[in-house]
This record gives C-alpha cells, structure tokens and sequence, in this order.
C-alpha cells in the first residue's frame, strides 16, 4: 500500500470514528478532514499525491447541495401553509390503528422514492410524518428513521431512482424497462421489492406498541394552495428531466441535461415560493424565517464528506479494494458464487462508511472483466448481470447501516435534530441493521436465484 493510500485510509477511519462518537459536532469533524485532505495534498507532503482546493470543490456534489438547500425552503413554506398536517389527517381518517398509518406512510416513502432522488423524497414526506407523529403524541425518532431506509432502499428499483443506478445503465447499455424485464427475467425492480414487501413485517414490529385507534377530531384549514403546488411541480419536474441522461452520461450525440439541472430546479420553485409569500405578505419575514429554516449543517456535513471521499478516491484506495476482490475466488466450480457473494457483502460494508457513487463506479469495469474472466475459467458463459444486480443491491442497500451511510439518513436525521430529537447511533442501527440485513438478504437471493 502506498503512503498516500495509507495516509487517506487512517484519515479516513479516524474521521468516521469522531463523526460516530461526537455525533453533536459531526460536521465540524467532517469539514476537519475534508481541511486535512486538502492541506496535505495542496502542499504535497505526501509523494504521489496531489489534492488542490480546485480538485476538491470538484468532487462536491453541487447539484445534489443545491437540490436540498431548495427543497428544505420549499417544504418550510409548505408545512407554513399547513398542509402536512391536513395531510396527515386525510391519512389517519382512513385507517383504523396508528401502526398501520405508519407503516403505510414508510412505504409510501419507498414507492415515491423510487421515481425521485431519495433526499427528495425524505425532504418531501419527512414533513407529513411528523405532523402525523404529532397528531398521535408519539416520538417521530422511529418512524423519520425508518422513512429515510425505506426511501434509500428502494432508490435501486429504477434506473432514475438513484444515481447508482444511472452509472450501472451506462455501463451495461440498458434502458428504463431493463430494471422491470430483461430478457424475459424480472429485473431489479421487483428484487427491490420484494425486500421492501419483507422489511413490512419488521415495521409492523417496530411499531408494534402503537395498538390505539385512530380518531380524528376536526380538520385543519390550509392556509394557502401554492406552496403545495410548487411542491407537486417540483416533484414532476424531477420525474419529467429524470429521463434526460447527464451530459456525463449520455452517449455521444444524445440530448443531454446540465449537471445542476435538478439543483436549479428545486432553487428555482423555491424561489417562486418566496416571491408570492414576499408579494402576498407584502413583509420580507418569510425570506428570513426561510432562510433561518434551511440545515446548513447538514450541507456542510454533506460537503465535508463530498471532499473527504474524493480524497480516499484519489489516494487510491477504492482501486485497491476493487483488485482485491478481483484476485480472489480460484477457479473452481464455486469461483462464481464467491465472487457474487464478496461483491454484494463488501459493497454493504464499503457503502455503509463511504459514498456508493465511486465506490460503484470504480467496481463497474472491475465487474465486466469478472465475468470475461470466470467465464473462461468455468467453461460457462456467464451473464454479467448476476454481477451488476449484486454490485448495485450491495451498494445502494449497505448505506442504510449506519447514519452517515446514506444522503437520505444524514437528512432525516438533520430534520429529526431541528425538531428537537438528538439521535444517537446506536438508537438508529437498532432500527437499521435488520432493515438493511432483511432487504439485502432478499436481494442477495433473489438475484442468484433469477441470474446466476
């Protein structure tokens, strides 16, 4: 290992270990390291690796901060005009016990979450769960902790549900309808499905002491229609450009869209919002409480971690790990199933500490050449989506494991923190760990079962 692999990878460790025992200060730990990283590679103190500020303002997802920033204003002026909570009423009147209103507003979560960025959709419903929490006089920690999963989980089911899945398309040439069917094989919608169908029984558990019956007494007037409807075309806007390639993607020649497209989107309707609150109110007061309501800890978490992954990257470290599982397996008649089975489980535990975006896109090529490879070895002409459908279920499933795993978990939990409820890691891997192991075990098997 060198000593820039070395170094990034202590680093690394150390930084994941403050951010889980100093959870309070968890961004300020993040953008230490991302300070570290870039300090050591802009002086070059290390031989062989070079880290400018430039370099690592690049591997900041601008698009995804920006995409937050807007939609965390535009769901403040939408809980302002009181909608979450006549939402939430329409909810619990058509149900008999509160558990089921929360295991249905969970999955809820999961279905949208597979059509619309994960971060979206906990931005989005995040909202309604807690005025439903709020209605029933129980604590939202569980039920925002276990929205923000499901919406993660079901972030593979779809080519536009998560960027993930976009990278495997590229990679393997397939189109929307491959994640459905291919080649008269069900695809990886239905593998995510049927773990999201499995983790039902464990939501039914965890909220198994909410047995009172629902009553809703009364209902709450919404204030104003507009902040509902700049949501909606929010949502529909994502879903409509979803199905634009970015130009990073898009083969040559195909009509591509900006990378900031979904940022200046959910900015853009934000922005509208504001204007009429501004024009109607004729007072600048919901631009300060707007701007007061935004997590900027949370982007700043999110942008420290951006950096310090890029830094990781770059040392190297991820093509190590990639070459390690490459080398590993034989040649005997059960190298595949090794193979298979270090893929989905390392990608949990890689996903579950580091960003699944690079950690994917360096194991894509490394998957391609395993088949070639192990198809020559076994005599067998094996298909490398076996590969690609464990690669994606391992990465994109593994960051439910712990808090920082995921986009989707460091909002909820960022949304959780200004509602007053400081959750520990413990009190979130309690909930995510048979989470993660249900729906990735189903996955793990099922796509053996269709593929191998």
């Amino acid at each position: 290992m060198s000593a820039a692999a070395l170094f990034s990878l202590v680093l690394f460790v150390l930084t994941y270990v403050l951010m889980f025992t100093l959870q309070r200060i968890r961004p300020w730990v993040s953008l230490a390291s991302a300070v570290i990283f870039v300090s050591v590679g802009s002086l070059g103190l290390i031989p062989g690796f070079s880290y400018t500020l430039p370099d690592a303002l690049r591997e900041v997802d601008w698009n995804v901060l920006l995409m937050i920033t807007g939609i965390m204003g535009s769901v403040f002026l939408f809980i302002a005009s009181k909608m979450p909570m006549r939402m939430s009423e329409w909810i619990l009147s058509h149900v008999r016990s509160a558990r089921t209103a929360m295991v249905l507003m969970v999955m809820l979560a999961g279905i949208v979450s597979a059509f619309i960025d994960n971060v979206a959709t906990v931005l989005m419903l995040a909202p309604v769960a807690l005025a439903m929490c709020q209605k029933l006089d129980v604590s939202p920690v569980a039920p925002i902790v276990c929205l923000s999963l499901s919406s993660n989980l079901q972030g593979a089911a779809t080519l536009v549900g998560d960027t993930t899945s976009i990278l495997l398309a590229r990679q393997a040439g397939m189109d929307f309808m491959d994640f459905f069917f291919m080649d008269g094989r069900p695809g990886m919608f239905f593998v995510t499905e049927a773990g999201a169908v499995m983790t039902v029984f464990l939501l039914l558990w965890i909220f198994r002491d909410l047995k009172a019956e629902v009553h809703v007494d009364g209902q709450t007037e919404v204030t104003d229609l507009v902040p509902t409807f700049l949501l909606l075309g929010t949502i529909l806007s994502l879903i409509a450009v979803s199905f634009i390639p970015y130009a990073s993607t898009a083969e040559p020649g195909q009509l591509a869209k900006p990378e900031l497209t979904n940022g200046l989107i959910c900015i853009g309707f934000f922005v509208v919002g504001l204007v009429h609150q501004t024009v109607t109110q004729r007072s600048r007061d919901p631009l300060r409480r707007a701007v007061g309501e935004i997590d900027f800890l949370t982007l700043l978490l999110l942008a420290g971690l951006f950096i310090v992954i890029g830094g990781v990257e770059r040392a190297g470290v991820i093509d190590l790990l990639a070459r390690g599982i490459a080398s590993i397996g034989g040649s005997g008649a059960g190298a595949v199933f090794i193979i298979y089975t270090l893929i989905v489980w390392i990608s949990v535990a890689c996903s579950a500490f580091i960003d699944n975006i690079p950690y994917t896109a360096a194991m894509l090529p490394v998957v391609a050449e395993l088949t070639t490879a192990l198809s020559a070895l076994t005599g067998a002409a094996l298909r490398p989506e076996l590969f690609y459908f464990g690669l994606l279920a391992g990465a994109t499933l593994g960051g439910n494991l712990t808090p920082i795993g995921a986009s989707a978990n460091i909002t909820g939990l960022g949304l959780l923190r200004r509602a007053g409820y400081e959750v520990e890691t413990g009190t979130f891997m309690r909930l995510s760990v048979p989470f993660t192991l249900i729906a990735v075990v189903t996955g793990y098997a099922l796509i053996w079962l269709i593929w191998s």
